[in-house]
């Protein structure tokens, strides 16, 4: 079963990380976000030593800084040495690093990051089970939760180039959720 994961990244690559981390926060899953940041009291080797051993899962960012990144290729050994799942995310043109080499990443453009994060949300859906949805309402920013919409609809509104759609249940708004990342969206 797969609660959290560990999202191992380049500091240049902070933003796509964050994307990600919000997109799996909004389907139920925890993550921890490369540890750039110092926290007081511990090292930085151990905050992400604990990150990771604390995770079911990494997905590496491999962006072209990401692929180049000492960091990132030091937690993929890391995980690699634990046993922990790993799922990468490739950049278009860019190659796997050899100690993994023998996966099947996610390649995705950095135009259309939200599709790989919907790839990896659905491969995620396939490894461990995924009931709960969050929304936070664009309008009255309120936090809910829902029933997360079965992955067969999902695909229906991926193939016709629509939205889900919900409904706050603190202010009744009608919203329409991007069906990649569940990512409420304006009509």
């Amino acid at each position: 079963m797969i609660n959290k994961l560990y999202i191992s990244h380049d500091s240049e690559d902070q933003g796509l990380a964050e994307e990600l981390a919000e997109a799996l926060w909004r389907v139920g899953l925890d993550s921890y976000v490369s540890m750039h940041r110092r926290c007081k009291g511990i090292s930085r080797s151990e905050g992400v030593a604990y990150g990771i051993r604390n995770s079911d899962c990494l997905i590496p960012l491999l962006t072209t800084n990401g692929v180049l990144s000492r960091t990132v290729n030091q937690e993929m050994g890391f995980a690699r040495g634990l046993e922990r799942l790993i799922v990468p995310l490739l950049e278009e043109g860019e190659e796997l690093p050899f100690l993994i080499s023998h996966l099947q990443p996610v390649v995705f453009r950095s135009a259309e990051f939200e599709n790989a994060v919907g790839v990896v949300i659905r491969t995620l859906r396939f490894l461990t089970r995924l009931e709960w949805l969050k929304v936070r309402c664009i309008v009255c920013g309120e936090e809910m939760t829902q029933y997360l919409t079965p992955q067969e609809e999902v695909d229906r509104a991926l193939s016709r180039g629509t939205s889900l759609e919900t409904i706050c249940s603190y202010c009744e708004t009608r919203l329409s959720l991007d069906p990649r990342t569940f990512k409420p969206m304006y009509r």
